[in-house]
């Protein structure tokens, strides 16, 4: 009787249990379905593997930031194709010292000043190349000089248009993994500002253009090396032969015909992003003259300058930015060094 007892109770719970797991399993299984459709096979970004838990996100590939770029160094990176940008820059420049043929500097021989003001204006004619013409206007102060002119002139001023740019930039490699950007450029510049039937008694001021036809070529390179954007030029430039007025030893008046060197310009630039908005700079801009590959022997004096350019940028909104800097030329030969306070703004269409 109680083997009977225990066998019937047994029985019992055996039923109630069986009962009670096919009436929650239905429930169980419908949550567990709705669990397994609200969760998507693999998130963007992962691998789903049968029996493994999905993989971690990969990283994605580092995005150069938005800059206004440097101020003298070229970009690589054409604007985009019928894209329109408008650039003016300001410089005032405060001649502190001649450069001697030893690279020695000198006085100035009086207080002289300049102020430049150049407008960009560049388009995408398409993809991967990009005109630009620079339209630069001049004005120079002379005051206290040491040598007068000829009515004992000891303070002069001139101003005008100085010489045109235009300007063809291509993109032959475009940045990649390790690749970065590079473009040729082909740069001819036109003697549009006064150098000529040159007035004594304006002390020079009136001199605002180099009275050659130049063309130049070369390359630009830029990448980003997360943290900085670095850039680079390498240009060489042509110039053609040009007269100039002069005096023989009678006192006669001559037309001098000069032959001017090529050079080579060389332009570094780093810019570290301190914030969205707040860019650092520093550029090494540099020219160095060099023989002439073509024409007679060259028979003005070589020249060399190199300067360097700390500035700040300032990414206002995404189509208009500006940048601040001074240019301060360090060393050089048969030129003159200057300290020029810079202002340029871009704004794009």
């Amino acid at each position: 009787m109680r083997f009977a007892t225990i066998r019937s109770g047994v029985i019992l719970l055996g039923c109630l249990w069986f009962l009670t797991a096919g009436l929650l399993y239905p429930v169980i299984a419908a949550e567990n379905k709705g669990k397994t459709e609200s969760q998507p096979a693999a998130v963007e970004g992962q691998i789903q593997l049968e029996g493994r838990p999905p993989c971690p996100p990969q990283a994605a590939e580092e995005v150069c930031p938005a800059t206004f770029g440097p101020i003298i160094t070229d970009t690589a990176i054409p604007i985009e194709k019928g894209m329109f940008a408008i650039q003016p820059t300001f410089g005032l420049s405060f001649a502190t010292s001649n450069l001697s043929p030893s690279w020695r500097h000198i006085s100035a021989g009086g207080d002289f000043q300049s102020f430049g003001m150049s407008w960009k204006f560049t388009y995408g004619l398409i993809n991967n190349l990009e005109v630009y013409v620079v339209v630069p206007y001049l004005a120079n102060w002379a005051s206290n000089v040491d040598e007068p002119g000829p009515r004992g002139e000891r303070a002069a001023s001139f101003n005008g248009i100085g010489d045109l740019n235009l300007t063809l930039k291509y993109m032959v490699v475009s940045p990649g993994p390790t690749a970065p950007a590079v473009s040729v450029i082909f740069s001819p510049t036109f003697p549009t500002g006064h150098f000529r039937h040159l007035n004594p008694g304006r002390l020079d001021t009136d001199i605002l253009g180099g009275g050659t036809y130049a063309f130049t070529t070369g390359f630009n390179l830029s990448k980003y090396f997360k943290p900085f954007i670095l850039y680079g030029n390498l240009w060489y430039t042509f110039q053609t032969d040009y007269s100039t007025d002069d005096v023989d030893d009678q006192g006669n008046p001559i037309a001098r015909r000069n032959h001017p060197r090529d050079f080579v310009t060389v332009n570094l630039a780093a810019e570290y992003p301190l914030t969205p908005k707040w860019v650092a700079l520093l550029e090494l801009v540099s020219t160095w003259d060099a023989g002439r590959l073509v024409g007679p022997k060259a028979n003005m004096a070589p020249t060399a300058l190199l300067s360097c350019v700390p500035g700040i940028e300032y990414m206002a909104t995404d189509k208009f930015s500006l940048a601040l800097g001074v240019q301060v030329d360090l060393v050089g030969r048969n030129t003159t060094a200057n300290v020029t306070p810079l202002l340029s703004m871009v704004y794009a269409f």
